[in-house]
């Protein structure tokens, strides 16, 4: 039996931001096409994760090939990639299910009851625009 890999979450920010430039052109306006925010979210998440540690350069590449599937799922409807992204997810340890096949197995640094209380609101405002944040709080 495979021992399992211990990573701790580090809050470093790993990996390379997602490129520009590669989403086309903006019929509309001329300008670069921007990524859809549910994948700027999903790419942010990604990069804080505890499992980023472990990630080489054709892991990242494999990943942003990923979020561009992610991307035309969001942006254009494309749900047919889904099954795809979920699968390509899935190599990286995406869920909890994932990391136990993976041999992944997450510490968390220790954190008192009340941080425990707010932090799966606190954690969803950090990934979401300042304007998605305030509807959390209204």
């Amino acid at each position: 039996m495979e021992p399992e890999t211990v990573i701790t979450p580090d809050d470093e920010l790993r990996g390379p931001e997602l490129p520009e430039g590669v989403l086309g052109v903006n019929t509309k306006t001329g300008e670069f096409s921007e990524w859809h925010p549910m994948t700027l979210a999903g790419w942010k998440t990604w990069r804080e994760s505890a499992q980023a540690q472990t990630f080489t350069a054709t892991e990242w590449a494999f990943l942003i090939d990923t979020a561009l599937m992610h991307h035309s799922m969001w942006d254009k409807g494309q749900w047919t990639l889904a099954a795809e992204v979920r699968l390509r997810a899935a190599k990286f340890g995406a869920t909890p299910e994932d990391r136990a096949r993976l041999k992944l197995q997450g510490r968390r640094p220790r954190r008192s009851p009340a941080e425990a209380r707010t932090e799966p609101r606190e954690r969803l405002r950090h990934l979401l625009t300042a304007s998605e944040a305030d509807r959390l709080t209204t």
